[in-house]
């Protein structure tokens, strides 16, 4: 009796959907799943993902159709049949119709992004600009401290919440560079105080290095990352910031990357922010001993 009235629920559900996709798409019925050897592989978050959500995710159908499956009873979990609302792990067996499906477990993901202005380092979805939103990945990520909304260049999202910290620590004195335009030509006060420091936000900010590349544009590099500081500092001193680019973090570089592109850092790259990391921390246990 169960077994029957679950698979009208199930039937009933299949022909709501097909009538709806009629509707939006004449001529067509819903498509089936296709599982097969190509199916892509999707990270799944270690505490569990919903199974409808996991479906929707590898294309394989839409969430409504995943429960109509699930209530059909064509979705196994561990042989076991699913239940509506049920989590999936990494660790777990899947099938649809006896076919396995394919995921693995969420693994960190390192990217770069050429920010464009507008874009704002928030995962708060109630900006409409948000970052997050701007870049519609599917992995759950965030920014690696901020790029004001007025400037472009070089910002690093991640999945890996332990490496978020140690790379924005101040302590750490790690290095990130700036091509920066003024509104006027600078003079050799300016760079003299800019390198020495300047009084902003009721401090004198650290010591950075700056190189000259036209009479209103330059190259800076600081260790440091007050609110808006570059801006900051050229006010102090007379001067508005019209252009400001990041175009290096750490040893992670711009390069080629157009406005409003992304990738993802080179293996490479990712060991060589490691291992800065893992210096950082033996250098700082070792002058606190």
């Amino acid at each position: 009796m169960q077994n029957n009235k679950r698979d009208r629920k199930a039937q009933e559900l299949i022909r709501t959907l097909t009538q709806e996709n009629r509707e939006k798409h004449p001529g067509q019925d819903v498509k089936r799943p296709k599982i097969n050897g190509n199916t892509n592989y999707v990270a799944v978050d270690p505490a569990g993902e919903r199974v409808n959500k996991l479906l929707a995710r590898l294309g394989i159908c839409s969430r409504r159709e995943a429960d109509a499956y699930i209530a059909a009873g064509r979705l196994t979990l561990n042989s076991q049949p699913v239940a509506l609302g049920t989590k999936v792990t990494s660790s777990d067996d899947l099938k649809l119709d006896g076919q396995p499906i394919k995921f693995k477990q969420q693994t960190a993901v390192y990217l770069a992004l050429n920010k464009p202005c507008g874009i704002v380092c928030t995962t708060d979805l109630r900006e409409k600009n948000n970052i997050v939103s701007y870049l519609g990945l599917s992995q759950r990520i965030f920014p690696i401290g901020r790029l004001d909304k007025d400037s472009s260049g070089l910002i690093l999202l991640t999945n890996d919440g332990a490496i978020v910290n140690e790379i924005l620590r101040e302590r750490y004195n790690h290095s990130k560079e700036y091509e920066v335009t003024v509104d006027r030509p600078y003079d050799a006060h300016f760079v003299e105080q800019m390198q020495k420091g300047v009084k902003i936000l009721g401090q004198i900010t650290k010591p950075c290095h700056l190189r000259r590349l036209t009479p209103t544009s330059f190259r800076l590099t600081l260790t440091q990352g007050l609110n808006r500081q570059i801006r900051r500092m050229c006010q102090a001193l007379g001067y508005n910031v019209v252009r400001l680019q990041r175009i290096r973090i750490m040893q992670i570089t711009l390069g080629n990357l157009a406005v409003g592109e992304y990738r993802y850092l080179t293996d490479k790259e990712i060991a060589a922010l490691q291992a800065d990391l893992s210096h950082n921390r033996t250098v700082t246990s070792t002058s606190q001993e």
